[in-house]
């Protein structure tokens, strides 16, 4: 499995943008659907982004499409999460997550038929209204 690593959450204004990005060490990173969760207080953690071992397909809970892009650059074992557009419902612990399976579909880590084996320590994102 791999271990991860969250940067770049923080406090911003309805509107604004941030980018998390996630690091990972360890084999076969290039092998892992890769995703993007979230748990807003008091809330349970939820699926955000999911992005293939691949790069080549994304999907994303319907709250954010068109505001939130995943990507991830394989030669330097990162993830990020290009977040837009941020609304105060955005609130929250954003987690990089790998999936537990390799060469897995992002539908599959999106609905929960497959989950993650590692997950980042998380990383705080604050939308103030």
């Amino acid at each position: 499995q791999v271990q991860l690593v969250e940067s770049g959450g923080g406090l911003v204004q309805t509107g604004g943008s941030l980018r998390l990005s996630c690091a990972a060490s360890g084999r076969r990173f290039n092998t892992y659907t890769m995703g993007w969760f979230r748990q807003p207080p008091g809330k349970e953690r939820e699926f955000v982004a999911a992005i293939s071992w691949g790069g080549g397909s994304t999907t994303y809970v319907d709250s954010v499409k068109g505001r939130f892009t995943v990507s991830r650059d394989n030669d330097k074992n990162m993830v990020y999460l290009q977040m837009s557009t941020l609304k105060p419902e955005d609130t929250a612990v954003y987690y990089c997550a790998a999936d537990s399976r390799v060469w897995g579909d992002v539908q599959d880590l999106a609905r929960g038929a497959s989950v993650p084996g590692s997950w980042g320590q998380g990383t705080q994102v604050t939308v103030s209204s």
